[in-house]
């Protein structure tokens, strides 16, 4: 395999600290690899470095002449009042035929394709940066934290895309469900030093543990081993008779050698709120209508959620699962119907419109301080602030000062210190790292009250839902499985999908041969070039003209209302096609005829 990417030697320091140290790594062609490490640690740097937007402060990066990087940036490189298809062909300069065969790949069809981009959720969006990526064909793809919000449709089908891609990949990546499913190698930065694993993230993760505990396994047998030799040395080194022996005791000494096992880094250790547990509903939502300026999104919704449950609430993107939440814990009033919580409910929020409004000017330990339960004591404060990694200096850190990360893991601390029997997280995995979020994991497993939360982490959700709760096609339902049956099930819409857009694309790709036959019959006498040049003239304005009334009419099916007019602009929109369709196959059967001769 040939090498697309080699960094040699590299240093690159940020402040005092070292982000890359004296390491080195090759990228081959082909190969599929999942960059992991600490938040900090420097993944998003040496992607910058290997963009070209960086430099190293020592070593280099080589690159083969016919490297072809795709790089899913954050900015939106859209333009005012684009529509997703219009900015394929801008961004790619392919026709839109091309464009509008990739974007099916990530189901952009109809008005999500021909409509403003501006409309898209950010999912959506991001499906779009990911077929114009495509559409440049390049031989490496690098992905920084391409899942985060994405929801698990969005998700899967970027997993079914990146197993199909046989060009390499360099994926940064919280999600160890998602770097499971897509990465054949994993790539770990850790104390400024670069490590390739020839194996997924799984199998290098239980590699690392198994290699620490036989370095610490050894050690402790050289320890043992240096203390006997040390013990005969001090009894025998005096007397001339065993001096001799001693000596070569020291030699042997001096050759023992502990190797260097790599201290662990400090790790979240949170402790849920403990609550007395209860019975019956928690919850219930009667005949609830949710949406904003009376504008539902979702409708006649009837369900509960009982007391111990942690209830997962799924669904594609702006389908309302946010807009729930919001609205059973009354920070958005009901379009219609109520929400009935039951007696004795305390009720602790988690949510990125709380973390983002924290008062800037409190210290760390004033914020908890303040809504930590009453008759807290400091001792208490400041352990629950260990516990999310405040410590020492840190806790005098002003909210101003603080990073999106640690604004969350703030907000958390101040959540686990409550007295809370009912916890509403919304995407708690988001800013934190996965050492945090699998402490949180552990921590609402020993939980006695009720959850209630939405997240995009699948290894999360398999770990902590009890139930599922299901935003879909304008309501929401107690679905009748657990998490793992709701994956399986979405996994096969968009399995059948798939195939349905395969046979399509076959079909489209070799018209039957009737039909060219039945083109070909309308042909005139092959030798006379100039009724035939003739022809096709009349021809490409008839396709000019379609084309132009076919726009004309996707762009009136978007605007309208009226079911009546949009059935009659859909009657004429097909004949159009269809007049379309045949227009090109004659056009072909010419062309191919003229060039015949």
């Amino acid at each position: 395999m040939a090498v697309l990417l080699q960094i040699q030697n590299a240093v690159k320091s940020f402040g005092d600290q070292a982000l890359l140290d004296d390491t080195s790594v090759t990228i081959y062609e082909g190969t599929k690899v999942g960059f992991v490490g600490r938040n900090g640690a420097g993944k998003s740097t040496l992607l910058k470095v290997l963009l070209g937007d960086e430099e190293l402060d020592s070593g280099e990066v080589i690159r083969n002449p016919n490297l072809r990087v795709g790089y899913l940036r954050q900015h939106d490189p859209f333009l005012p009042g684009e529509s997703a298809l219009e900015f394929l062909m801008r961004d790619s300069g392919q026709p839109d035929w091309k464009c509008g065969e990739v974007a099916g790949q990530f189901e952009i069809k109809g008005a999500y394709l021909d409509g403003p981009i501006s409309a898209l959720s950010g999912g959506w969006q991001t499906r779009v940066k990911l077929a114009a990526l495509l559409l440049h064909e390049p031989n490496l793809l690098m992905l920084d934290e391409p899942t985060n919000f994405l929801d698990l449709r969005t998700q899967i089908l970027l997993e079914h895309f990146l197993k199909n891609f046989d060009q390499a990949c360099l994926i940064v990546s919280h999600d160890r469900a998602f770097l499971g499913e897509t990465c054949s190698q994993t790539l770990d930065l850790n104390r400024g030093k670069l490590t390739l694993y020839p194996g997924p993230i799984e199998e290098y993760l239980e590699f690392v543990d198994t290699r620490k505990d036989h370095e610490e396994r050894a050690n402790a047998a050289i320890v043992a081993k240096q203390k006997h030799l040390q013990k005969f040395i001090d009894k025998n080194k005096a007397r001339a008779s065993t001096a001799t022996r001693a000596k070569s005791k020291e030699k042997q000494l001096e050759k023992l050698q502990t190797s260097d096992v790599a201290a662990d880094e400090p790790t979240p250790n949170m402790r849920a709120p403990i609550v007395n547990p209860r019975q019956g509903p928690a919850v219930r939502c009667v005949d609830l209508s949710i949406g904003y300026n009376n504008y539902a999104v979702a409708k006649e919704i009837n369900l509960e959620v009982d007391h111990g449950q942690r209830a997962a609430i799924v669904g594609d993107n702006g389908q309302g699962k946010t807009t729930l939440l919001r609205t059973i814990v009354d920070s958005l009033s009901p379009i219609k119907g109520e929400v009935k919580w039951g007696y004795g409910c305390e009720i602790g929020v988690y949510a990125q419109h709380v973390y983002s409004s924290l008062d800037s000017n409190l210290t760390v330990l004033e914020y908890l301080d303040r809504v930590a339960k009453p008759g807290t004591t400091a001792q208490e404060v400041l352990a629950g602030a260990g516990a999310l990694l405040f410590r020492g200096g840190h806790v005098k850190k002003k909210v101003s000062v603080l990073s999106g990360g640690e604004r969350a893991r703030l907000c958390m601390a101040g959540l686990l210190l409550g007295t809370y029997n009912i916890l509403i997280l919304d995407e708690p995995g988001n800013h934190l790292d996965v050492e945090t979020v699998e402490s949180l994991t552990n921590a609402l497993l020993n939980y006695k009250g009720t959850v209630i939360f939405t997240s995009h982490d699948r290894h999360f959700m398999k770990k902590v839902a009890t139930s599922v709760i299901e935003v879909r096609d304008g309501t929401a339902r107690n679905y009748g499985g657990n998490y793992e049956s709701y994956l399986y099930s979405v996994n096969k819409e968009i399995e059948d999908g798939e195939r349905d857009s395969a046979s399509n694309r076959k079909r489209l790709a070799t018209p039957p041969q009737a039909k060219l036959e039945a083109a070909a019959e309308k042909t005139v006498d092959p030798k006379n070039e100039r009724v035939l040049r003739k022809e096709m003239n009349n021809l490409e304005k008839t396709i000019a003209k379609l084309d132009d009334q076919k726009k004309e009419l996707n762009a009136k099916l978007l605007t309208t209302s009226d079911a009546k007019l949009a059935l009659n602009v859909h009657t004429e929109l097909t004949s159009i096609t269809t007049q379309l369709s045949e227009a090109e196959d004659r056009w072909c059967v010419i062309q191919e005829q003229l060039g015949a001769w």
